[in-house]
């Protein structure tokens, strides 16, 4: 039944509003409407974007996102063995990443990949710039974590790793992700 509502959801525009209104969302703009998505953490993966979620974007730019840093501070699975990214504020920093064009409707079928509107993500609307430094608008996920960081998985790091050098993240960045200590 879950998985019904959950393809209802996606595949219906005024269902899918319904919901997230109820969920203290908003969803607006027409399906077609093109948008940016910033992946962070294992989406830059082909293997986690392209063939798991099944999204396919009109376009892909690298991406930088300044006042914020990349945390590893959210529970994941099995917990206390793995920790997704997340991001929060620090004025001081910044987070490389990857630029996805996709549809509103795209966005719609991520979102209920993320588990979005749920109790962990919230899509987060955010000023940032690709790497020739155009300005732009995308959409990404922040949760709240806790205060200290955990440590990811070896299989999600690599991830990280292997998507940000397959889509030409810079080389200080992709250093910073080989630093990050796995889990045990």
């Amino acid at each position: 039944m879950r998985i019904l509502w959950r393809k209802l959801r996606t595949r219906s525009w005024l269902v899918s509003g319904w919901f997230y209104r109820r969920q203290g969302l908003e969803l607006s703009g027409r399906p077609s409407d093109r948008v940016w998505y910033f992946a962070y953490g294992a989406n830059m993966h082909d293997s986690a974007f392209l063939e798991r979620r099944g999204m396919r974007p009109l376009e892909w730019r690298v991406g930088k996102l300044s006042g914020y840093r990349l945390r590893f501070n959210l529970d994941g699975r099995p917990i206390g063995k793995a920790a997704p990214a997340n991001i929060s504020l620090d004025a001081s920093a910044e987070v490389w990443g990857v630029l996805y064009q996709i549809t509103r409707r795209d966005m719609l079928r991520l979102d209920a990949s993320e588990g979005v509107p749920g109790k962990r993500y919230r899509p987060t609307w955010l000023a940032m710039e690709d790497a020739d430094g155009a300005p732009l608008t995308a959409m990404t996920y922040v949760a709240d974590g806790y205060e200290e960081d955990r440590r990811p998985s070896l299989r999600y790091l690599t991830l990280l790793r292997e998507g940000a050098r397959a889509h030409g993240l810079p080389d200080f960045w992709v250093n910073s992700l080989e630093s990050v200590e796995p889990a045990e």
